[in-house]
């Protein structure tokens, strides 16, 4: 069975190109707190997670580092490096040991000049991905605080979440700032919405962990 079979990115290929996309992959372990690529590096590599968690993050003005996004199994990290020869736009950090496949660029590449067909189906996938984060973007300027607080609580549980009878177990180690830096917010307006829930009974906060207990009364505040 192919290696990439099941990674959304490659969902539209047949398997005679999945076949030929795994021949060019290869696989490489990372402590956690390693850094898989850093921001302005050159981008030579795009990385799928096989098991682990990583941030990407992106240094602001002021010195900060905001977290763009968090991955896990099946996920794919710099894509836009399979097309685009520039550097990387931030910074990929494990927050996990983490196993990763490796692609090359250039041999991704030179294996697109020789089956168009595979580079096709991949800028489509590209394609709607792209729809999806703009359609996220523009959801993101339009909410409230509680609203995107909630929305950040909802995706997280639905990606990483563990469920145990009637409650939802976030067993994932992020900051309230760096939860904040997530949407956009400042760490006193993510705690003070946190503490909310948490006194309507919604949720359950510790240092290292979040317990989502009406997942569907926080989902009504998105």
């Amino acid at each position: 069975m192919s290696v990439v079979k099941e990674i959304p990115f490659f969902s539209l290929l047949t398997e005679a190109e999945l076949k030929l996309i795994d021949d060019i992959a290869t696989d490489k372990k990372f402590k956690k707190g390693e850094y898989i690529f850093f921001e302005g590096e050159a981008g030579e590599k795009f990385y799928i997670i096989k098991d682990g968690q990583v941030k990407l993050t992106k240094m602001i003005k002021n010195g900060d580092e905001q977290i763009l996004n968090i991955f896990s199994s099946n996920d794919i990290i710099a894509e836009i490096v399979a097309f685009d020869k520039g550097n990387y736009p931030a910074s990929a950090i494990t927050m996990t040991d983490t196993d990763v496949i490796v692609f090359d660029q250039s041999e991704l590449e030179n294996l697109i000049l020789k089956h168009p067909s595979i580079g096709l189906k991949l800028l489509r996938e590209m394609s709607n991905r792209l729809r999806r984060a703009q359609q996220n973007v523009r959801d993101l300027a339009l909410k409230d605080s509680s609203a995107r607080v909630a929305g950040l609580l909802i995706f997280l549980a639905e990606k990483y979440g563990k469920k145990k009878k009637d409650k939802v177990i976030l067993d994932i180690s992020l900051t309230q700032q760096e939860l904040a830096s997530m949407i956009g917010s400042s760490r006193e307006t993510v705690s003070r919405v946190l503490g909310q829930f948490e006194s309507e009974g919604l949720i359950k906060t510790s240092r290292k962990k979040i317990i989502i207990y009406k997942k569907d009364k926080i989902k009504a505040y998105t």
